[in-house]
């Protein structure tokens, strides 16, 4: 008796906090097309076409290790309920719970710089180029931040 195995799609959990770095994500739909994928961010004021939307939180925020806490928990219950693959991420700090699952689950993290950023890095940009598989940058000028990333070029 013969076995029909299909190959499942790989599923690409896209994690991004809301406004720019969100609509930044948006432009890889056809990665979410070709591929099995599903988006997360943060839940605000924009409306978003995300299937979950996590409370928002920033670096300021003086309850910000609480939040974390949260969110943590929550991207816990995603990452069960989805299974992902892959993380391809454009920041900002909601991008830290699914970075930290991948390196539990043994799973791959892509971080996008965002486009905003042109001749600095972002906090989280500087702290992910250190622990993503693969980092990207849409500026040539962001060499001097990141040495070693690969240059993607405008993902808009």
């Amino acid at each position: 008796m013969r076995l029909n195995r299909e190959k499942r799609k790989p599923n690409i959990c896209f994690v991004a906090s809301s406004g720019g770095h969100c609509e930044e994500l948006k432009n890889l739909d056809t990665l979410k097309e070709k591929y099995s994928g599903f988006y997360v961010t943060e839940k605000t004021d924009f409306h978003y076409d995300a299937k979950y939307l996590l409370p928002s939180t920033g670096s300021n925020d003086l309850r910000v290790v609480f939040k974390m806490m949260f969110l943590c928990i929550q991207a816990l219950i995603i990452w069960i309920k989805e299974k992902p693959d892959l993380v391809i991420s454009t920041g900002a700090l909601i991008c830290i719970p699914f970075w930290m699952l991948a390196r539990v689950f043994g799973k791959k993290v892509i971080f996008i710089e965002t486009y905003a950023r042109v001749r600095n890095g972002s906090k989280t940009g500087k702290f992910m180029y250190k622990h993503s598989d693969l980092f990207i940058i849409q500026w040539e000028s962001l060499r001097e931040v990141y040495p070693n990333a690969v240059f993607g070029g405008s993902i808009f």
